[in-house]
C-alpha cells in the first residue's frame, strides 16, 4: 500500500475544506477507484508548485447515473443500470469507451475515466479523459435487445456527449456496431448526421482505417521499445497473453510475426499451453469461429490458476483490471509485462514485481494506442478527408514511441516505476492546463 506523503498531509492540513472522498463512495469499499487514488498520492512529490491542484485528480468532474430501460422480446420490460463519467476536460473533450458487463459498477467507471485522463494526457492527444457503462451481461440480449438498450442509453446520456463535448469510442463488449447505433441515435436526436460523437465506427460511417487494430498495435510498439531498453531479443522471447480479443489477438499476430513464441494464452474459455510456439493464425481463426480458446488442437489444456506460473519473457495482461494481486505476482516469471487491459495490476502487485525487477509497461501509456487512432478517426471526421493506413499506422508509431521515450527519460531521472513515471508527465500536462485555464468564476 502507498503511503500519503507529507506534502499531501500538510496540504490538506492548510485546507480543511478538501474532501478526498465524494459522499456517494464508501471509504471501505472503493474498489478501482480506490487504485487509482493510490496512484495519485504516489505522483504528488513529483509535480512542484502543481501539487496546488492535485485534488483536481481527485474528483471527477461529473458523474452520470441513468436509467436504461427497454421492451424485451417477450414483452416484458427490462431496467438497466448505465453510466457516463467525464473524469477531467481540462485539455479537451472527455473521451472514453463504453462497456457493457455485469459487474460494471460507477467506481469502476470512476477509476476507468480517470485514468482515461491520464492516458490521453501521456500521449499528449487533445482530450480529457471519460468513461461508460451499462451493468448488463449483452450475451443474454438478443441482437433487437442490444440496439433498443444502446439507443436508450445513447439518448439517456446525450445530454453530456457530442463531438465537442465527450466522444465514446468502443470498449468491453462493445463493438463498431454498437458505436454505429449510438451515432445514428445521437444524430437523430440532433437532427444532422455526427459521424464525429463516436469513434471506433464502420469505416462506411466515418471510421478510421486501423482503429480496431490500433490498441494491440500500441501495445506491440511500445514492448518492443522497452525490450529494446531491457536488452531483451524480442525474435527470442517467449509470451503469454491473457484476453485473445481485439488486443491481446492483435499484440500476439504482432509479436510472432516478430520471431517471438507465443506459448500460452488465456480467456474466458480456458487457458491452452505449448511449449514449442501455438500458430497464432490458426488460433486467431479458432477464436473468430468459436469465441474462445478452448477446443484449440494441438495445445495442452493448463488449469487456469497455473497461467501465472507459465515460464515466460513477456506476459501480457489484455483482459479485465486486477488479475495481478498480491496472490500471484510472486509466481510470475516473465521478465516484462505489459497491461493491454486497463488496471489489470493492483499497487500492492505493482510493488512485489518491481521488487522482483520485472518491468510493468503500464495501461496508461501501452494501451493508448487505441485512443490515438480514436483521435486520428475524429480529426478525420471533422475534415472530412481520410487517411491511408500505412499513413494511420506510421504515424500511431511515431506518437506511441515519442510518448514511451518521454515516460522512460522521467523513469530514470527520478528512479520512479514506468507508472509513476507515466502519471507524473500526465499529471503535469493535466494540471498545467487547469492552471492555465483558472477557476470560472
Amino acid at each position: 500500500m502507498s503511503q500519503t506523503h507529507p506534502d499531501a498531509t500538510l496540504a490538506r492540513a492548510a485546507n480543511p475544506y478538501q474532501h478526498p472522498l465524494p459522499s456517494y463512495l464508501q471509504a471501505d469499499r472503493l474498489g478501482p477507484w480506490g487504485i487509482y487514488l493510490q496512484q495519485v498520492d504516489r505522483v504528488i512529490p513529483y509535480l512542484g508548485h502543481l501539487a496546488r491542484w492535485a485534488e483536481t485528480l481527485k474528483r471527477p468532474k461529473r458523474a452520470l447515473v441513468v436509467d436504461v430501460p427497454i421492451a424485451l422480446d417477450n414483452g416484458t420490460v427490462a431496467h438497466f443500470e448505465g453510466y457516463r463519467v467525464q473524469h477531467n476536460t481540462s485539455r479537451g473533450p472527455g473521451k472514453g469507451g463504453v462497456r457493457f458487463h455485469q459487474d460494471v459498477t460507477l467506481s469502476e467507471v470512476m477509476a476507468l475515466s480517470a485514468w482515461m485522463s491520464i492516458k490521453n494526457a501521456a500521449v499528449n492527444v487533445p482530450y480529457g479523459g471519460a468513461k461508460g457503462g451499462i451493468r448488463v451481461d449483452p450475451k443474454q440480449l438478443s441482437r433487437g435487445e442490444l440496439e433498443r438498450m444502446t439507443r436508450r442509453y445513447t439518448s439517456e446520456i446525450g445530454i453530456i456527449i457530442g463531438p465537442t463535448k465527450d466522444i465514446p469510442a468502443p470498449d468491453v463488449n462493445t463493438n463498431e456496431q454498437i458505436m454505429a447505433w449510438m451515432m445514428d441515435t445521437y444524430s437523430m436526436n440532433e437532427g444532422a448526421t455526427a459521424t464525429g460523437v463516436v469513434t471506433g465506427k464502420p469505416v462506411d460511417l466515418g471510421g478510421s482505417l486501423g482503429r480496431r487494430e490500433a490498441t494491440g498495435r500500441g501495445v506491440f510498439t511500445v514492448g518492443v521499445e522497452a525490450a529494446h531498453h531491457m536488452g531483451l531479443d524480442v525474435s527470442k522471447a517467449r509470451v503469454a497473453i491473457q484476453g485473445f480479443g481485439n488486443v491481446g489477438g492483435i499484440a500476439g499476430k504482432l509479436f510472432a510475426q516478430a520471431g517471438a513464441t507465443v506459448v500460452a494464452v488465456q480467456d474466458h474459455g480456458g487457458t491452452i499451453y505449448q511449449a514449442a510456439g501455438l500458430n497464432v493464425p490458426a488460433l486467431l481463426a479458432h477464436v473468430a469461429a468459436h469465441g474462445s480458446v478452448a477446443g484449440f488442437v494441438g495445445a495442452e489444456v493448463l488449469a487456469d490458476d497455473s497461467f501465472w506460473d507459465v515460464d515466460c519473457d513477456i506476459l501480457i495482461p489484455a483482459a479485465l483490471e486486477q488479475q495481478i494481486t498480491a496472490a500471484n505476482a510472486g509466481r510470475i516469471r516473465a521478465k516484462l509485462v505489459i497491461e493491454g487491459a486497463n488496471g489489470p495490476t493492483t499497487p500492492e502487485a505493482d510493488d512485489i514485481l518491481q521488487e522482483r525487477n520485472i518491468l510493468v509497461l503500464p495501461d496508461v501509456i501501452a494501451n493508448a494506442g487505441g485512443v490515438t487512432v480514436s483521435y486520428f478517426e475524429w480529426v478525420q471526421d471533422f475534415s472530412s478527408f481520410f487517411w491511408s493506413e500505412d499513413e494511420i499506422n506510421a504515424r500511431l508509431v511515431r506518437i506511441m514511441k515519442e510518448a514511451f521515450a518521454g515516460v522512460w527519460a522521467v523513469a530514470q531521472d527520478h528512479k520512479v516505476s514506468l507508472r509513476t513515471a507515466t502519471f507524473i508527465v500526465a499529471c503535469k500536462r493535466i494540471l498545467h492546463a487547469r492552471e492555465l485555464r483558472g477557476l470560472y468564476p
